[in-house]
């Protein structure tokens, strides 16, 4: 089976060479035959690379230690699950992940891109080969995982003890579907560059796809904040770690790319911006592939250790991102900029969203890459860390979310904004009072707590107006407003749950941050500690085996009005063959908020080091992104944005020709 995934892969290299070639080719010289070539070698490509996917998997399933890969990463003790995860839980393994989603998103185009013109759809496949040509080769040639050891070991080294959890399950693939999602929309840019023409119905085809990316984004970047919450056993959810940057700068772009891509669909505008935009968010994963992959940093988050392996996607970032810059260079000129329109209006309110969202992106670009700048030329070594971000990616953030309620209010080429704020009235007058209560009744809240509370609730509040106002809300009867808010179309409500979303995760920020307290303090069975109206008893240490690892585990009992109100525990957990030991955080959820707790060392009195953290709103935070989710997916219902012609305009072309006069 592993020889079997070996010969696979390889396979799956040929067929990326062929896909990059004979579809471009076909394109240039006007041949439907050797076009049509790019759709079935795609698809073959993803089943070979599917194939080769599960072999790697299939030999983590059955511990076979005599691969390299598995015996570094793996171990027979370990629960199946995390078997099964580990085999994406390291470079290797990750990185055969990464070609099997490029090749998924590039079948999908395959597939259901079938109402793409013929040159645009072969160039994308095109350029969609190259990619996966460049990291086939690079698997290949410095991270196979299907390097054999003889004589084959009895044991393995386990798993990244960290890694052995559900999130992984989760995070790595739902992060990569984002990341690998947007190279769609960079192979269409470039298509569209080497093609020399791009128009509104490239926009529509385009959007779907960015829509699709930027919801696993969302997704993998909030469940990578809420596994480092409760795994690493700190009790933060963002530290501005370079890693997790290199995932958010492509999410502020891609976003960016989405409002840009809606102008240009609707108003056959900003076309060079929406391709600037789209290379730009893909460049960006890219590097974040290279931060992760290069060794270049020092992180939870980082596999590769090898420069060899550095120097490789160095070198395919110079290809793509410079490539793919010097061809639009050289082809923008030639592209017509578009429609105009009044800076009043949803174009300018777009263009503006954009502006900020772009200026953000530079800002965390700079802030992450300018330690490692600065050690390269210099060999000196500083960190840049939350203060730096705090007081420049925050003040562009400010008067972006003031203004997004506004956007969906203001009418196309030349909107009325004093009407639009007249329609917000009531969402302004509710973050008022939010702020004035926030300020005058809640105790230790600064004008920056009261000030983020009203912004949240403005947030939140705009988006709802934005709905009833396109319903109808006070100026149609209950049943004509209730028709029109189900016909209403699906990308509108999309559009309002991913406003409403950000509201709620800026609120479970500002609570947390705020308004949360912590404790440190040393406990002895029997002790009881107050916390934020919370009493906590501790009830000691209770050692336990399990399969992998060896536990002593905390018991504490939460108290609520003199009774005992449920048990939370956290333990230090040893992983005795990587010799690790872990913190395993205690949890419990009251409402929105959580009381969080861990375990420190372990005194020779018998006492405890215990870290308690009371955390209103927390879970807002996540459950913000999950709305979000739920509005990309909303939005992707909409008839409008599905891939594909509807099938009634096919039927309406046919019926013309078929009366047309011969």
């Amino acid at each position: 089976m592993v020889e079997t995934g070996h010969f696979a892969l390889v396979l799956a290299f040929a067929l990326s060479l062929v896909q990059m070639l004979v579809p471009l080719i076909g394109a240039r010289t006007g041949n439907q035959r050797l076009m049509a070539v790019g759709g079935p070698v795609t698809v073959t490509g993803f089943a070979l690379t599917a194939l080769s996917f599960a072999a790697l998997a299939s030999a983590y399933a059955g511990s076979d230690f005599s691969v390299a890969s598995v015996w570094e990463n793996s171990h027979s003790l370990q629960p199946m699950i995390y078997k099964i995860t580990g085999t994406w839980g390291n470079h290797e393994g990750s990185m055969l992940l990464w070609v099997l989603i490029l090749t998924f998103f590039g079948a999908l185009v395959a597939v259901f891109g079938n109402n793409l013109p013929a040159t645009l759809k072969a160039n994308v496949l095109a350029v969609q080969g190259m990619i996966g040509a460049a990291f086939f080769l690079f698997i290949l040639a410095t991270s196979n995982p299907f390097i054999r050891l003889n004589p084959a070991p009895i044991e393995g080294r386990d798993l990244n003890p960290i890694l052995q959890d559900l999130g992984l399950a989760i995070h790595p693939p739902m992060l990569y579907l984002g990341y690998v999602g947007f190279s769609i929309c960079f192979s269409f840019s470039v298509a569209a560059l080497i093609e020399g023409r791009i128009d509104a119905s490239w926009a529509r085809w385009v959007r779907p796809w960015t829509l699709v990316a930027w919801m696993f984004l969302t997704g993998g970047i909030a469940m990578g904040s809420y596994w480092a919450y409760y795994e690493l056993g700190w009790g933060g959810f963002w530290f501005w770690d370079p890693v997790e940057n290199a995932s958010f700068m492509p999410w502020l772009a891609g976003t960016a790319l989405l409002h840009s891509a809606i102008v240009m669909e609707k108003r056959s505008a900003l076309k060079i911006w929406t391709l600037l935009l789209a290379i730009l968010t893909f460049s960006l994963s890219l590097l974040g592939t290279f931060l992760v992959r290069s060794g270049v940093l020092t992180s939870v988050h980082a596999f590769a250790t090898d420069p060899t392996r550095g120097v490789f996607i160095l070198c395919i970032l110079t290809l793509f991102i410079g490539g793919s810059l010097t061809l639009f260079a050289l082809r923008a000129s030639t592209l017509t900029a578009g429609g105009l329109f009044h800076p009043i209006s949803r174009e300018g309110a777009l263009v503006l969203n954009n502006l900020f969202l772009t200026t953000a992106t530079a800002t965390v670009l700079v802030g992450t890459l300018y330690p490692l700048a600065l050690e390269a030329v210099t060999g000196g070594k500083i960190s840049v860390g939350a203060p730096f971000f705090d007081l420049t990616f925050g003040p562009l953030m400010l008067p972006l979310l003031a203004i997004v309620p506004f956007g969906p209010l203001l009418a196309w080429k030349r909107g009325d904004v004093y009407a639009a704020a007249q329609r917000l009235m009531a969402a302004f007058g509710l973050a008022l009072a939010a702020m004035l209560v926030t300020g005058l009744f809640i105790n230790g809240a600064s004008v920056f707590a009261a000030l983020g509370v009203g912004l949240a609730v403005w947030l939140v509040a705009g988006a709802l107006t934005d709905l009833a106002v396109k319903s109808g809300v006070g100026s149609v009867s209950p049943s004509t407003m209730l028709r029109r808010f189900l016909g209403l179309p699906r990308s509108v409500f999309g559009t309002a749950l991913a406003h409403l979303g950000l509201g709620l995760t800026l609120l479970g920020i500002v609570g947390t941050l705020c308004f949360g307290t912590e404790k440190i303090l040393t406990m002895k069975p029997g002790d009881t500690v107050e916390l934020s109206g919370h009493s906590v008893r501790f009830e000691g240490l209770f050692p336990q085996k399990g399969p992998n690892f060896t536990e002593d585990r905390g018991r504490f009992v939460l108290i609520s009005n003199g009774f005992e109100d449920g048990e939370i525990t956290s333990a230090k957990r040893f992983y005795p063959v990587r010799q690790t030991v872990t913190t395993e955080s205690g949890i419990r959820t009251l409402g929105l908020s959580q009381l969080y707790l861990s375990l420190g060392d372990e005194n020779n009195d018998g006492s405890v080091v215990v870290r308690l953290w009371w955390k209103p709103l927390v879970t807002l935070i996540w459950g913000g992104g999950l709305v979000m989710m739920a509005g990309a997916a909303m939005s992707l219902l909409d008839r409008r944005l599905r891939v594909g012609a509807p099938a009634k305009r096919r039927k309406a072309a046919a019926a013309v020709l078929a009366e047309s006069p011969t």
